[in-house]
């Protein structure tokens, strides 16, 4: 079964590993235009997370892939595993 939710409801959400370290907020997503699934996460880095110093990117914002999501609740939980080559 589905589970429906408003894409604004998203918006700003935190982004944590299953480690629990704080990533940053949500700040948009990518969509498959010919299927409509969710590709990656667009977030924003928070800049006195441990994640952010082990960015090697200019930009605030990181692509995280959505396999790497684990949980939607009141924060997204990603797979600290799966995260590793956005860091390189």
């Amino acid at each position: 079964m589905y589970k429906y939710t408003i894409a604004r409801q998203l918006a700003t959400k935190r982004v944590i590993t299953n480690r629990g370290d704080e990533i940053g907020r949500l700040s948009d997503l990518l969509i498959a235009e010919s299927s409509g699934d969710i590709e990656a996460l667009l977030v924003e880095v928070d800049r006195d997370s441990k994640f952010a110093k082990t960015v090697h990117s200019k930009d605030r914002l990181v692509k995280i892939p959505y396999s790497a999501v684990t949980a939607v609740s009141d924060v997204f939980i990603v797979d600290e595993r799966e995260i590793e080559e956005v860091k390189e």
